[in-house]
């Protein structure tokens, strides 16, 4: 198995290098269009090879994604975080009620002890 990650991610870099050697051109990227720049007497210019253009655009869109889908999710976790609370409560109460019903078997307190669910300690 780790034979077959290294296989993928030595794939994804040989298409990453070759996106990049086939885009490196400079590309010139305006922050606003021409009209409102020249209307504010500001140009704000950069200019950088395509490639990095490419990969930054990719790697902005998967941390918007990201976001949104965190952000997306966050019902789900606080149900999932109120049925774990819930869960352990439940568990605890079993528990006490297990010590306090269990009855030793003809007055063998060694069997008692063997039948009674075992505390946490801490």
């Amino acid at each position: 198995m780790k034979t077959l990650k290294y296989v993928f991610w030595a794939i994804v870099a040989v298409v990453l290098i070759l996106v990049g050697l086939a885009n490196r051109d400079a590309t010139t990227l305006q922050a606003m269009p021409t009209p409102f720049a020249d209307l504010l007497n500001i140009s704000p210019n950069v200019t950088l090879p395509l490639f990095i253009v490419i990969f930054l655009a990719a790697g902005i869109g998967l941390l918007v994604g990201l976001v949104w889908e965190w952000i997306r999710e966050y019902p789900e976790r606080v149900d999932a975080r109120s049925k774990d609370k819930e869960l352990a409560r439940l568990r605890k109460e079993v528990a006490e009620l297990r010590m306090q019903t269990a009855q030793p078997d003809k007055g063998d307190d060694v069997i008692a002890l063997l039948d009674a669910p075992r505390r946490k300690a801490g």
